[in-house]
């Protein structure tokens, strides 16, 4: 498997270009920046911090200035001042000119980034999170050389993950994903080279779809690869399946947890 290295990370001063909905519960937002030329990754589930301003702020508030303490700085602010900061995953990244896309959740009672995305315009600033080289330790997928099948499972806040991953796999790569989403407007077409089998689930209400992991019959594999990504507690459960009921080697399993039922991101951060 390769090792990710410690890479660097640096901020981004962006705005919005464009918006796209790509269904009832999710938005495509398209960045660009001069600072982007600097933007490097090659990982499919590339990890971010973004930071959006406050309703009424021209511009996120981070204190840069700080240099290294900007962490502890931007803690210290006064809530409706501090920028809020949300991670997501990069969707995709172009050259000439350079953008990045980031696709964003939708969901009710809307949180401060879900009622940001469903209201930007092109124009809007923000500051980004990102890796200054392409191989750093915020890219989760990293299936070994010998891997035989690549099992992916997430829910509407991994979906962009999941078919960045599905639209970089090679030819002849044997893919079985299951995508959770809310409503059937929010199934996507995903265009791959891969032998792909996808299976959207579509719950109404919210709730989990039920047992459509646990109870697929698999392709023979010898050297599976498994990634989880989406609610931490149903990617605990599917972890424990994988490695328990179906005796997978745990070291081939990638799994992350993006949001937490109950809880808030700065909870999450913060162990609130």
């Amino acid at each position: 498997m390769t090792t990710a290295v410690a890479a660097p990370f640096r901020f981004f001063s962006l705005q919005v270009v464009r918006t796209r909905r790509l269904g009832p519960s999710l938005v495509r937002v398209t960045f660009a920046g001069d600072d982007l030329r600097a933007f490097h990754s090659d990982g499919r589930d590339q990890s971010l911090s973004l930071f959006l301003p406050h309703p009424g702020q021209a511009e996120p508030v981070v204190p840069l200035e700080l240099g290294d303490g900007w962490w502890q700085g931007w803690r210290e602010l006064p809530d409706g001042v501090r920028a809020v900061m949300r991670s997501y995953t990069l969707r995709a990244l172009r050259r000439d000119p350079d953008e990045i896309d980031i696709d964003f959740a939708l969901h009710t009672p809307a949180g401060p980034a879900s009622r940001w995305a469903s209201r930007t315009a092109p124009g809007d600033r923000v500051l980004l999170l990102g890796p200054a080289i392409a191989d750093n330790r915020a890219i989760r997928f990293r299936p070994p050389a010998d891997t035989d099948l690549v099992l992916l499972w997430g829910d509407t806040t991994a979906v962009p993950a999941a078919t960045a991953i599905l639209e970089s796999l090679p030819a002849r790569t044997r893919v079985r994903a299951w995508l959770e989403v809310p409503h059937p407007g929010d199934i996507q077409d995903v265009a791959t080279r891969a032998d792909a089998e996808i299976t959207w689930l579509v719950h109404h209400d919210g709730s989990p779809t039920g047992d459509s992991v646990r109870s697929a019959r698999l392709p023979v594999t010898e050297r599976p690869y498994v990634w989880l990504a989406g609610e931490s507690g149903r990617v605990r459960e599917l972890r424990a399946h994988f490695t328990g009921e179906r005796g997978f080697d745990r070291r081939r399993i990638a799994f992350v947890g993006y949001w937490r039922r109950g809880l808030t991101e700065e909870q999450l951060r913060t162990g609130d």
